[in-house]
């Protein structure tokens, strides 16, 4: 007896799926820089030409279409951490990166929100996040150790620049598209040595942490399916 004969429509079937998964991530991509993480999946769903029951079919919640769109984006962060490892010059390095990350922010207000919020059920993502967190350490360590990073800078320092840079990217938006770089040229200058003056605390890394949990639950709330 020979076996069943699978129905011809079945590859066809495996290969429409594979196509509108395609299809979702292409459009979230251009949904989220145009309007940010706090755009819905309705609009994701539009902007594809298909159904939101699609959508939900292959992105169980929000967060997981999020860590699709963006693993090319935490890939190329990671890869500026490395690339900024490999200067020569410490500072150069040090304050080159930092440019490169704000210049990636302004470039998709969607990364600009990822680098400030933090997706614990996305692995992937966020060992990528760590990596590049590790290698920015390591980043400031030789800029400090050269003499020309401050010696209060501290690791949350960085979030807290990339707050406020994805704020000022979201206000200026295309109205003045390069009020960034201003604002990023003024700390870069604030945080070369000699300090001229004392800093505050810093904010406890837990309670940045939290900050970035919080922010993430508003900014990936969706409306109900049916909206």
């Amino acid at each position: 007896m020979t076996p069943a004969t699978p129905p011809p429509e079945s590859a066809p079937l495996r290969s429409d799926a594979e196509r509108n998964r395609g299809r979702i991530i292409a459009a979230a991509r251009t949904v989220f820089e145009r309007e940010g993480l706090g755009a819905s999946m309705a609009s994701v769903a539009r902007e594809a030409g298909v159904g939101i029951a699609t959508v939900f079919r292959h992105f169980r919640i929000k967060e997981d279409l999020v860590a699709a769109v963006f693993a090319d984006r935490m890939d190329a962060y990671v890869d500026a951490v490395n690339e900024a490892l490999d200067a020569a010059d410490p500072w150069e390095g040090f304050s080159g990166f930092i440019e490169a990350i704000c210049a990636m922010q302004a470039a998709d207000r969607g990364f600009a929100d990822v680098l400030t919020m933090t997706f614990p059920t996305a692995q992937a993502m966020e060992e990528r996040r760590s990596e590049a967190y590790q290698g920015f350490l390591r980043l400031i360590a030789r800029a400090k150790d050269d003499g020309r990073l401050r010696a209060d800078f501290t690791s949350q320092d960085l979030v807290v620049l990339l707050v406020a840079n994805a704020g000022v990217v979201n206000f200026a938006a295309d109205a003045a598209p390069d009020t960034w770089r201003r604002f990023v040229a003024l700390m870069i200058q604030a945080f070369q040595a000699p300090a001229h003056g004392p800093l505050p605390d810093p904010p406890k890394d837990d309670a940045l942490y939290e900050a970035m949990l919080r922010t993430s639950a508003a900014g990936l709330t969706t409306p109900p399916r049916g909206t």
